[in-house]
């Protein structure tokens, strides 16, 4: 696949283009983005950043599927990332963010779990100021189960 191609299958495609992305084989994590994600502050970022560790919270119930749980938190300075637990390999956390606060993924970041690991957690995904991002649990190029939009 070109270069091209992979640019346009990313920002047109949210997250089915990550879950299309995701490795066969998680030999080491790997982070993926899209869309127009790193266009606001601290995106690109994870949350153990200065300035932002410490200061998240989790929002909603912890959603599971077969034994993987999935989190979502927030921090009003800082935004929100997507963290998953008990997960194996083939599986990523992915955070879609709407600029527009509409629950329409503009741009997406998500993370996969590293071998020997059983978690992975996303970089920042900055939902202030009237946009909105959800958390999706994807393993094996599907997505198993989300967050809603907050």
């Amino acid at each position: 696949m070109s270069r091209r191609s992979l640019t346009t299958l990313l920002a047109a495609g949210g997250a089915a283009a990550v879950m299309a992305l995701l490795p066969t084989s998680a030999v080491h994590a790997a982070s993926f983005s899209g869309g127009n994600y790193g266009a606001y502050a601290r995106e690109g970022q994870y949350p153990t950043v200065s300035g932002c560790a410490g200061t998240f919270r989790q929002i909603g119930a912890t959603r599971t599927f077969e034994g993987m749980a999935l989190k979502y938190y927030y921090s009003d300075a800082c935004g929100s990332f997507a963290r998953i637990e008990n997960a194996r390999t083939n599986c990523a956390a992915v955070l879609e963010r709407s600029n527009s606060g509409t629950g329409r993924a503009d741009g997406w970041v998500s993370e996969t779990v590293d071998s020997g690991l059983t978690y992975a957690y996303t970089k920042i995904g900055n939902n202030l100021d009237g946009r909105v991002s959800r958390a999706i649990l994807a393993c094996d190029g599907h997505a198993l189960v989300n967050t809603g939009w907050y």
